[in-house]
């Protein structure tokens, strides 16, 4: 009895070590899935993480940008109502477009803001064109309306005929782009022509930032207008003014008889004429901003070296166009000419030479009475 009964415990005992054994085999088998699971439930977590924040906006400390002047002083309003701009400009990224409807260097701007608007304003953009006028005709705003509506225009547009809002932005330039933040901010500038990429890459920028800031699902478009930008030439003729008031200073008038202010001058063509000037013949009503012929018969002569040639004119006058020398032909005649002439019946830009590379030319513009020019700009 005694060696069965040992015999049975030494058997229980070595099943009781086996079964523990194989417990603690099976335990360990299970930990390494477990671990598995967990880190995979990790990986997921992290990964869902790196999705959601793939391109997270960058918090922006907006306090050290300076708040968006007021809109003050403005005079009238195209395609909006104070009330309706007051509204519209709430919690938006808006673009502060300032132009004038004379600035062949505005106009040139105007395929961008026009896609910008189309693309970006259901997204949070406001575009806001600011007319700041250069001459006393651009006040009237029948002929801002004008403008408006020939070159598609859709954003709103005010008249800041006094200059208050130019001012209160200390701006100086046309064009001239004020881009804000949803927050009033003023984070991105530019003068003049180009940079358009660069623009449209701050305003991509701000939306998403104003799409967090307000817990909105919209994303801006990442990709560009693709919109072939005007070519300078190397060099050109200055814009040259036909006003006392705005030649002072820089006055390119070549004849001896020189600008006299508020006075009808008869000018003499010289002799020899320097490029980047202009000349007169005839009798010449001197204006701050322009000038008028008033006798029967006159002529402008302008040496210059441009690609394009541009006038800003007002009243009704027909002008004949002539390019060193000879009638201009369609090679070189611009938008504005039709067989030889120029049709002026509205105050705004007219397009008097185009040509595909920049070279010197003489333009000679032999004008009816009543005809008033206020500058010349070149492309």
């Amino acid at each position: 009895m005694r060696n069965e009964v040992r015999t049975a415990i030494i058997v229980g005992i070595a099943v009781v070590v086996m079964l523990g054994g194989l417990g603690y085999y099976f335990t360990t088998l299970d930990k390494p899935r477990e671990n598995q699971v967990q880190n995979t439930a990790n990986n997921i977590t992290q990964a869902l993480g790196s999705v959601t924040n793939s391109n997270p906006v960058q918090q922006v400390d907006e306090s050290q940008f300076p708040l968006v002047p007021d809109l003050v002083g403005i005079s009238g309003y195209v395609n909006t109502t104070p009330e309706d701009l007051k509204s519209a400009m709430k919690d938006k990224v808006v673009l502060y477009d300032f132009w004038t409807y004379s600035c062949i260097n505005c106009i040139r701007t105007f395929p961008y803001l026009k896609a910008w608007n189309e693309k970006y304003s259901d997204k949070g953009l406001l575009i806001i064109g600011v007319h700041s006028p250069e001459f006393e005709f651009e006040k009237d705003i029948n002929n801002v309306k004008m403008a408006v509506a020939k070159y598609g225009l859709k954003y709103p547009t005010v008249l800041d005929n006094d200059h208050s809002t130019w001012n209160a932005f200390g701006n100086r330039y046309w064009p001239a782009e004020y881009l804000a933040d949803s927050s009033g901010h003023i984070r991105h500038t530019h003068f003049g022509e180009g940079a358009y990429d660069e623009t449209e890459k701050v305003i991509q920028q701000l939306l998403d930032e104003r799409s967090q800031r307000l817990g909105l699902n919209v994303n801006a478009d990442q990709s560009l207008v693709n919109i072939q930008e005007h070519q300078f030439a190397n060099q050109q003729t200055p814009e040259l003014y036909f006003g006392y008031n705005f030649a002072t200073g820089r006055s390119f008038l070549g004849n001896s008889e020189g600008f006299k202010s508020d006075e009808t001058v008869s000018y003499l063509l010289p002799s020899s004429l320097q490029q980047d000037h202009f000349y007169l013949e005839g009798q010449w009503q001197n204006l701050p901003d322009s000038m008028k012929l008033v006798s029967q018969t006159g002529k402008i002569v302008l040496p210059y070296f441009a690609k394009d040639v541009h006038i800003v004119a007002a009243n009704k006058a027909d002008l004949q166009i002539m390019l060193d020398g000879n009638p201009i032909s369609s090679t070189y005649a611009g938008a504005d000419v039709q067989n030889g002439i120029v049709h002026v019946s509205e105050n705004r830009l007219y397009n008097i030479v185009s040509s595909s590379t920049a070279g010197s030319h003489t333009l000679t513009i032999m004008a009816q009475p009543g005809f008033q020019i206020y500058t010349f700009t070149f492309g």
